[in-house]
């Protein structure tokens, strides 16, 4: 059986910003459940975070939110959902650069899986900017990124920066 009221919230999340928050507050009052799915393995350049790290974050984030849950995926985000039997992906545009590329994605998507439905969400204005790239550019700098994301997920930011000092990095 499908699950109707379930949605899935896929990415690296690397790391987790104020705008996918945002989305998440947003949607879990929309739905009954959110995965957020956190991508096992980044093809981003630069990543910060393992995954490990990430579920960690994200977990910490939403923890408090009892209709989210955070989960690792492996492979292609329709398999994910088929596994879960969920019909609804969430993906986030913060600007119209994203609209080309999470276009080709949800076809792409449709494609190989018809029954799935991509539905597309906007964060509020203020967070329109921020990606988690921009994050970790900053952070690179030791730039204050306590503006673009989470407490809890700042003090990873915070540990990381010490360490990668330590390190000569």
């Amino acid at each position: 059986m499908e699950n109707r009221r379930t949605i899935i919230y896929p990415g690296t999340f690397d790391p987790l910003t104020l705008g996918h928050l945002d989305l998440i507050k947003r949607v879990s009052s929309l739905f009954d459940n959110v995965i957020i799915a956190i991508a096992a393995t980044s093809v981003k350049n630069g990543a910060m975070f393992s995954c490990e790290e990430r579920v960690a974050m994200a977990r910490e984030v939403v923890d408090g939110m009892p209709n989210v849950s955070v989960e690792i995926m492996n492979g292609m985000l329709v398999d994910f959902a088929r596994k879960h039997k969920v019909r609804v992906v969430l993906r986030g545009l913060r600007a119209y650069s994203d609209f080309e590329y999470e276009f080709q994605m949800a076809q792409t998507n449709r494609k190989l899986a018809p029954e799935i439905e991509t539905l597309f969400l906007m964060p509020k204005e203020e967070h329109s900017y921020v990606s988690s790239s921009t994050v970790r550019e900053v952070a690179k700098y030791a730039g204050d990124t306590s503006i673009f994301v989470p407490p809890e997920v700042q003090r990873y930011i915070e540990r990381h920066v010490v360490v990668s000092r330590l390190n000569g990095k």
